[in-house]
């Protein structure tokens, strides 16, 4: 495999995962995607404005190639956890438009270097702060992925919209009914073994 043939696998699975993030939040209101939908407050906007942060970060200053963009939430002394969520002047359009900057910033890096380039991790204890631009992608394809499985399940608690995209569910065909056995049928497994244990 060439280099590029690499860096063509890489970005595939870093754009998929991007695309499906960005996908959880067509057709929201305003108000369903910034509210927190678990204990711990995960949001669908946060994930994205997360998201976003991480790109800027592990494939951008990571390598020298700062953004000049302004993520505050992300400086010493912010407050904590505040990439996770969006205020309430920071408008969707102005999130999403930061990702997909950050996107095009993270695949301008990709493509100038060499995927065995070294990259010191600006937040990492120093001595334990290299990576190569190999790692430095992984990483962020892997935690771009896990938060578009959280965006899932958090879409499909508010409506029922599952799947990668909008052409693609990745889900069996069943109608309401069927998903209703099905999801009755996992109950009872689960309570018979419960009881066996």
């Amino acid at each position: 495999m060439t280099a590029s043939d690499a860096k063509a696998d890489l970005h595939f699975y870093l754009q998929s995962a991007r695309d499906a993030l960005l996908w959880k939040l067509e057709g929201l209101s305003e108000y369903d995607s910034r509210r927190p939908l678990t204990p711990t407050g995960t949001n669908l906007l946060g994930l994205v404005k997360h998201a976003a942060s991480v790109e800027l970060g592990y494939l951008g200053d990571t390598f020298g190639r700062l953004s000049g963009e302004p993520t505050p939430w992300v400086e010493d002394g912010a407050e904590s956890n505040a990439d996770m969520w969006a205020t309430a002047d920071e408008s969707r359009e102005q999130i999403v438009e930061l990702y997909r900057r950050a996107w095009a910033h993270a695949d301008a890096t990709i493509d100038a270097l060499a995927l065995d380039t070294i990259g010191r991790v600006p937040w990492w204890p120093s001595g334990t702060d290299e990576v190569t631009l190999h790692h430095a992608v992984v990483r962020v394809i892997a935690d771009t992925h896990r938060h578009a499985g959280h965006a899932d399940i958090l879409r499909e608690l508010m409506d029922g919209a599952v799947g990668m995209s909008k052409g693609n569910t990745s889900m069996v065909t069943g109608d309401a009914a069927w998903w209703e056995e099905y999801r009755s049928r996992l109950e009872r497994a689960a309570q018979e073994a419960d009881r066996n244990a």
